[in-house]
């Protein structure tokens, strides 16, 4: 079983913590779906944030979807000028057959245009 890393993002209409649960459940639910997974195939997650999110850690949504037994991480994204605002990003490793040119990355809304070259 090979070691791959997912990417998505998705970006926040406000920072509200239950807004943040909602909308990084639906990511992770995504990336999850979209690459034929199940939690057992999660190694790690690394999320990071923008610097004007503060109303919860992206990771505590994970848990509420009962991602519990994952090692988990949250960071500060960079403060660049002109960056899209209220950005989580995430960072999955993950063990799957699939090649790597199969992983499907996940941008959801308007974090589509972060990547456009790997956006689904």
């Amino acid at each position: 079983m090979a070691v791959r890393a997912v990417r998505g993002a998705v970006q926040l209409e406000r920072d509200e913590a239950g807004h943040m649960d909602e909308q990084v459940g639906a990511l992770l639910t995504a990336i999850l779906e979209r690459n034929d997974l199940s939690q057992d195939d999660l190694i790690s997650i690394w999320f990071t944030a923008t610097p004007d999110l503060h109303s919860d850690f992206p990771a505590a949504a994970a848990r509420k979807l009962g991602i519990v037994d994952v090692p988990l991480i949250c960071a500060q994204e960079l403060d660049i000028e002109g960056a899209m605002p209220r950005v989580v990003r995430v960072l999955a490793h993950i063990e799957s057959e699939r090649p790597r040119a199969d992983i499907a990355h996940v941008y959801l809304g308007a974090a589509a245009a972060l990547r456009k070259d790997i956006a689904q």
